[in-house]
């Protein structure tokens, strides 16, 4: 809600006066979680994160989860939340 109201006075506005903004920012919010979770699965298998890896080197595992997670919440920021 920050970012539209302090980027897109607009849009907050019109969305406020019409009562849709709490449906807005839902919609907005379960995108970029279906969004987030299907690339850190997929990122994950491109990188070869498996159970096995946990279960091998947890800290390797830790890691690469760490770098996927920021990749993809980047990626999501930028694609649906920021637009």
């Amino acid at each position: 809600m920050w970012y539209l109201k302090e980027h897109k006075q607009f849009v907050y506005l019109n969305l406020l006066t019409s009562g849709r903004l709490n449906e807005y920012l839902a919609s907005v919010d379960e995108q970029a979680e279906d969004m987030f979770f299907r690339l850190v699965k997929e990122y994950a298998g491109k990188h070869g994160v498996t159970e096995q890896l946990k279960a091998e080197n947890q800290l390797l595992w830790v890691q690469k989860m760490n770098n996927i997670r920021a990749c993809a919440r980047e990626i999501v920021e930028n694609e649906v939340i920021y637009l």
